[in-house]
């Protein structure tokens, strides 16, 4: 068995929990349904958030979704001029026999 990396990432229209939430949540689903993961094998996820999202973490959406026994960490991004606005970016590390190529990143 190796550990995978799945990438992903996705944008919100405002700075505030209940957007923050859903698109995070949004962009999970998309990528455990892609992937077909099983949320047991997943060892854990990294979440980052440009400089203009402060009002939630991302992680919560996860613990939402019943990853209870995961590691999760958050951090705020470097502000880059003419980067991405408003953006959530995703890193899931998963336990599995399936090769690097066959993860689906999602953005």
């Amino acid at each position: 068995m190796f550990i995978r990396g799945i990438r992903g990432a996705t944008t919100v229209i405002e700075n505030n929990k209940e957007e923050i939430l859903k698109e995070t949540s949004e962009l999970l689903e998309e990528i455990f349904a892609q992937n077909k993961l099983i949320l047991a094998d997943i060892a854990s996820i990294f979440f980052s958030v440009t400089s203009d999202i402060d009002q939630a973490f991302p992680a919560l959406a996860a613990r939402n979704l019943g990853l209870t026994d995961t590691a999760l960490l958050c951090f705020n991004e470097i502000s880059v001029p003419n980067s991405i606005k408003k953006c959530i970016r995703v890193l899931i590390h998963v336990n599995t026999e399936k090769t690097q190529s066959q993860m689906k990143h999602i953005y």
